[in-house]
């Protein structure tokens, strides 16, 4: 029997490939409104990051995110998606 191909997706933090199932996406939709999506089936631009405070912390010293979606992202959105993943990361 063959082995499925796991998808692999770029933590834009840390810069390393992991298993798409492993990493949280964030997306920004045709509003430009940006949220977690903690399924992956969100309609929208995707990137993809660990869910770990660190890595949230370099993405945001980097502007990752604002590179990644192309657009000025307010310091109220990180403290949204900030507050997020420490809810999911349960720390």
């Amino acid at each position: 029997m063959k082995q499925r191909k796991i998808p692999l997706r770029m933590c834009i933090g840390c810069q390393e490939m992991k298993p798409k199932k492993e990493l949280i996406r964030v997306v920004k939709n045709k509003e430009n409104e940006i949220s977690m999506d903690l399924v992956g089936k969100k309609p929208g631009r995707g990137a993809y990051i660990c869910n770990s405070l660190s890595c949230f912390e370099k993405a945001k010293k980097g502007k990752k995110l604002e590179r990644a979606f192309e657009a000025a992202i307010s310091e109220e959105v990180y403290n949204q998606l900030k507050e997020q993943l420490e809810g999911f990361d349960g720390s």
